[in-house]
């Protein structure tokens, strides 16, 4: 009964398999790797585009800060959502890699701005000429930090009002596969169609050991790229395993059936605590991490039957949680977690 977070679980077997795979003999280093070309191909088809640049790195926060250094200047605004990962749970790295930075929080409902919510800022921002903050880019993470999933139509309506101001539109996709997964939606539908110029694309919560890919749909933006990512110490010279893991991840859809493990589990999970009457859900379930609320001395008593999840009080005698599934969850798992509740 592990619900703490997918970044808890193990690395899926086609994934070990094929870094054992990489580990005979010797392979060029720093990215000259050949399954670094396989990743590249395999990651312009996904995403149907052909010029794409493409870079690996170990980690969402390296991925999201070096995008966010990229596409902002030092004296710009990143404007997100005011529960943003970039805001919230990366000790200002993408301010740090940006040389200054300032991230400007906008709110919305369940993790997700809006065309109400992020027109003021857009307008807010910037008015005070030289002396004042200026517009800089537009980051929008999905899946959300409240488990909720920004379809491609929610998308452009955002990145339309950024690009309007003359805004490049990052996304925060370290839970990709399984807001794909969640819409239905195709990978350029969700990103390039939709308004987005750059996204981290993420692996390491979704069955890979550690890696995540930058894909840069302007390949006039990739040598700057590569040169943020050798300063920030970012560029494996071991990178073999990190291709072997992309590669890996994306053959054969292994990604988006790993994904649809963890939102089929997501799903069940929910449906069943929506049959006990004193459960509700803070935000809607959509994809593999909710945020339940239900009375007092229930954590308590799922944590003494060895359920393991983030739990919080709440006032009015209740309680809350927040329960992720991942790609090995299995029914079991969740049934076992009912049955304790």
């Amino acid at each position: 009964m592990h619900f703490a977070s997918d970044n808890g679980s193990g690395v899926a077997p086609e994934i070990m398999a094929a870094l054992a795979a990489a580990n005979g003999g010797y392979a060029r280093s720093y990215g000259a790797d050949a399954l670094m070309e396989r990743v590249t191909a395999q990651i312009r088809t996904v995403f149907e585009a052909p010029e794409a640049a493409v870079y690996l790195v170990a980690t969402g926060t390296a991925a999201n800060a070096l995008s966010v250094a990229l596409t902002c200047p030092p004296w710009g605004a990143v404007f997100c959502h005011d529960k943003a990962h970039v805001a919230e749970d990366e000790c200002n790295a993408p301010e740090f890699f940006a040389g200054g930075a300032k991230l400007v929080l906008v709110p919305g409902a369940h993790g997700k701005m809006t065309p109400a919510t992020l027109a003021p800022a857009l307008e807010r921002i910037g008015a005070g000429g030289v002396h004042s903050l200026q517009k800089g880019m537009l980051t929008v993470t999905n899946v959300t930090e409240a488990g909720t999933v920004y379809s491609p139509a929610e998308i452009a309506a955002l990145t339309a009002l950024a690009r309007a101001k003359g805004l490049p539109c990052h996304l925060d996709g370290a839970r990709f596969a399984n807001a794909i997964v969640a819409s239905g939606a195709t990978p350029a539908e969700m990103t390039w169609k939709a308004g987005i110029d750059l996204v981290s694309f993420g692996g390491t919560k979704n069955g890979c050991m550690g890696v995540e890919a930058v894909v840069i749909f302007d390949p006039a933006r990739a040598w700057e790229f590569e040169l943020r990512r050798k300063r920030a110490g970012h560029l494996f010279s071991k990178h073999r395993f990190l291709s072997a893991q992309m590669a890996a991840y994306l053959e054969d859809g292994l990604w988006l059936r790993l994904a649809a493990q963890a939102n089929a589990m997501g799903a069940r999970l929910a449906q069943g605590l929506a049959r006990m009457n004193s459960v509700t859900q803070t935000h809607p379930v959509q994809a593999n991490m909710m945020f339940p609320e239900w009375a007092e001395g229930t954590n308590a008593r799922l944590q003494a039957a060895g359920a393991q999840y983030y739990a919080w009080p709440l006032a009015d005698g209740r309680e809350g949680a927040r329960l992720v599934t991942s790609w090995s969850t299995q029914e079991a798992d969740v049934d076992r977690f009912l049955a304790a509740f």
